[in-house]
């Protein structure tokens, strides 16, 4: 329970700790923020593959397929609603943070707000991670979501203080995207500890809304300023290294 505590402390602290590198340099570079990010996607679809979808399919048992796959696409819808709702990054990012004189103070919150709503399923699949009681797998999970989420603490910086928000609340409310994602990742563990029947079907989850992340929003962020050939790459090393840390440790 100690890791599990620790292991969401730093995976919302990511958010925080992007939001302190966005308080230091105002001016991040998109080519940068993508690679970091680009790097991330890499990171979280190995974790998914890996560590979620493949472990469902094996605790599953002989309906193992159409649990893992019944899961995966759960996962998706329900981000995809909740994206219909509230839109995230890069619905935002484009208008907000390269806008900052036109910055509109209700919407730069609704940023916010999508953010810290998107917050509570990735940190759900992080806490789902230590069902399976595989503790490397679940702090590989983890540690691609906490990568995902400096660059998302670094963008929504700017916006908030072009808003007029001062800079004491706007670190307040970094912290507070931050810390729903600790909500999630202890709600993730404690349901499936609760009950190990919803174990396939939960991993299935899980590995369907970071699919639906990584597809649906870090992709088309990290394609979007003229770096794509850079991002590619990065995301190929995210998996790879993800990948050779499974071989080794997993």
């Amino acid at each position: 329970m100690e890791l599990v505590l620790l292991t969401a402390l730093g995976v919302g602290g990511a958010t925080v700790f992007g939001a302190l590198i966005g308080f230091i340099f105002k001016k991040i570079s998109h080519r940068f923020s993508d690679i970091v990010l680009s790097f991330a996607a890499g990171v979280m679809l190995a974790a998914a593959v890996l560590g979620l979808i493949i472990p469902s399919l094996e605790y599953g048992g002989k309906f193992g397929i159409l649990i893992t796959v019944a899961g995966i696409f759960a996962g998706a819808v329900c981000l995809n609603i909740i994206d219909k709702l509230v839109p995230h990054l890069h619905k935002f990012v484009g208008d907000e943070a390269e806008s900052h004189n036109n910055a509109n103070l209700s919407r730069v919150l609704l940023f916010v707000l999508a953010i810290a709503i998107h917050n509570l399923p990735e940190g759900i699949a992080a806490g789902v991670g230590f069902g399976s009681g595989d503790t490397t797998q679940a702090l590989i999970i983890a540690g691609g979501i906490a990568l995902q989420n400096i660059p998302e603490g670094m963008v929504i910086i700017a916006p908030m203080l072009a808003a007029g928000i001062s800079p004491r609340k706007t670190f307040i409310l970094a912290m507070i995207t931050g810390l729903v994602e600790v909500v999630g990742t202890l709600i993730g563990y404690f349901a499936v500890s609760i009950s190990t029947a919803v174990l396939p079907f939960a991993l299935a989850f899980a590995g369907g809304t970071m699919l639906y992340v990584i597809s649906d929003e870090m992709i088309p962020e990290t394609h979007s300023h003229g770096s794509e050939r850079g991002a590619t790459y990065a995301l190929l090393v995210g998996f790879c290294v993800m990948l050779v840390v499974d071989v080794l440790f997993g």
